[in-house]
């Protein structure tokens, strides 16, 4: 007989694990709290046109993750030529970094002050790196450091960069300097494999969700359950055997194994009585909530990014996404363009409380500011919450988590994964990556440590998304020159 399992959120992380699971003869039973599937990458219709909760671009070097993505889009999906700029003080930057196009933004003494930053940080051995302010300012000098890294930062954070753990840096710029990007402008970007650098990836018709809807449907078809609007309250335990799940409106569910994707901070605090030094590093582990705004506004043409990095302190939104330039699907047609607005703030904070308008307002009067829109008329807004969206790396995080995930390891039946699930900063191609191996965990007897998942540059064996399906990569993922 095979396990009885069940899945704690239908992100892809989750829905990943059971769509694999299903594969292989097994029914998993799939709790979402939410109306629809895909999590922090699903789609949904506003105003007649589709959209993504931000910009969700795919893109990996790892031909498991790629072949799969492949299995379930088919050839429904675009290649997407990527376009993002950096605002900062009322003008754009290419990036990946355009040499002459840094120059000229800058002026000529200001990129020869970044210059000289630059090589003085090449020459300090000074402090051991550990915060984001420190390695970041030893690959590209602390100037650049203030002007592309340093504001953007810690509006998504909420903490200066000097208590931001290096972590966050080596996972998302992994081996990136000012040297490697320069190399990269000027060789166009052949041979790259950097992510930071891709200036083309895979985008599904329908929006970033519909890998995720259609692994619902596959799930279903093979005889396992989505079920939509469900909560979790906890998972039962007996001593540290899991035992099944407790709906939050009162179910008490028998399973012989849960994968969970729900916040990691919220299921170990749900298990009984976690011991004295686990509870106080639970309190250390902090998720970071989203506030995303959207704006329908008049026109097609307002700007030629995918989305626009927002680096000026006076504004407060930390990033712009413009859907009409990722397919024609999205848009269905109409004359008008949707743009969303994001911004990032802690429960205690005001804008957490703040009312829809309230948010509308701020969101024109900040995208006032970028003149981007031109004065464009703007039509209407709609806004969506996302609690406990990002795990913080703050410093010291490292030391807690271990506690909490030496605590979990000993439990049998449960596999916490995802984002939410393992606190990392991951990716659509991380959390797909930890559904593959946590249903191999479970179907075939494996032992894959998913703690370890985004936390090494290389993969196994390579391939990228193309316009033709999977192709070789000849180069190490992450490697840059």
């Amino acid at each position: 007989m095979k396990k009885k399992v069940a899945v704690i959120g239908a992100g892809p992380a989750g829905i990943t694990a059971a769509y694999q699971l299903a594969k292989q003869g097994y029914e998993p039973q799939v709790f979402e709290a939410e109306d629809n599937v895909g999590g922090m990458a699903k789609s949904f219709k506003l105003w007649d046109q589709i959209v993504d909760l931000g910009p969700h671009r795919f893109f990996s070097n790892e031909r498991r993750i790629n072949a799969l993505w492949l299995e379930v889009v088919g050839k429904d999906f675009s290649m997407v030529n990527r376009l993002t700029r950096i605002f900062y003080k009322g003008k754009f930057f290419f990036y990946p970094l355009k040499p002459f196009n840094a120059l000229s933004r800058l002026g000529i003494f200001e990129a020869f002050l970044c210059g000289l930053s630059y090589c003085v940080a090449l020459l300090s051995s000074k402090g051991d790196h550990r915060t984001f302010e420190s390695w970041v300012t030893k690959r590209f000098g602390a100037r650049l450091y203030k002007i592309f890294f340093k504001t953007y930062s810690e509006k998504l954070w909420g903490i200066p960069c000097t208590e931001l753990d290096s972590d966050f840096a080596s996972q998302r710029i992994k081996n990136l300097s000012l040297f490697g990007a320069i190399w990269n402008a000027l060789t166009q970007g052949r041979g790259n494999k950097h992510k930071t650098l891709i200036d083309q990836f895979a985008y599904p018709h329908g929006g970033s969700g519909t890998v995720y809807v259609k692994m619902k449907d596959a799930i279903e078809e093979c005889g396992g359950k989505v079920h939509l609007s469900t909560p979790v309250q906890k998972v039962i335990t007996d001593g540290k055997v899991v035992q099944g799940l407790i709906l939050d409106n009162g179910e008490t569910l028998t399973f012989d194994h849960v994968i969970s994707t729900m916040p990691l901070t919220r299921l170990v605090k749900n298990l009984d009585k976690p011991p004295v030094a686990v509870a106080q590093s639970l309190e250390k582990l902090q998720f970071r909530n989203t506030v995303l705004v959207y704006l329908e506004v008049a026109g097609t043409q307002l700007f030629p990014d995918n989305w626009l990095y927002i680096h000026s302190g006076d504004i407060m939104t930390g990033r712009i996404t413009n859907f009409r330039n990722w397919t024609s699907d999205l848009c269905a047609g109409s004359e008008n363009t949707i743009l969303c607005l994001e911004y990032w703030c802690n429960k205690p904070d005001q804008m957490w409380a703040d009312s829809e308008e309230q948010l509308i307002e701020l969101a024109k009067v900040d995208l006032e500011k970028t003149g981007l829109t031109r004065r464009a008329p703007i039509k209407r807004g709609h806004v969506v919450k996302i609690p406990s969206s990002y795990p913080v790396y703050k410093v010291g995080y490292k030391e807690h988590l271990k506690v909490v995930t030496d605590y979990i390891d000993q439990f049998s039946g449960l596999t916490p994964i995802g984002r939410y699930g393992s606190f990392k900063y991951n990716n659509q191609d991380h959390s797909i990556l930890m559904g593959i191996l946590a249903a191999e965990n479970i179907a075939s007897d494996k032992n894959h440590n998913l703690w370890n998942i985004n936390t090494d540059d290389g993969y196994q064996e390579e391939a990228t998304i193309t316009e033709t399906g999977l192709t070789n990569s000849m180069e190490p993922a992450g490697a840059s020159h």
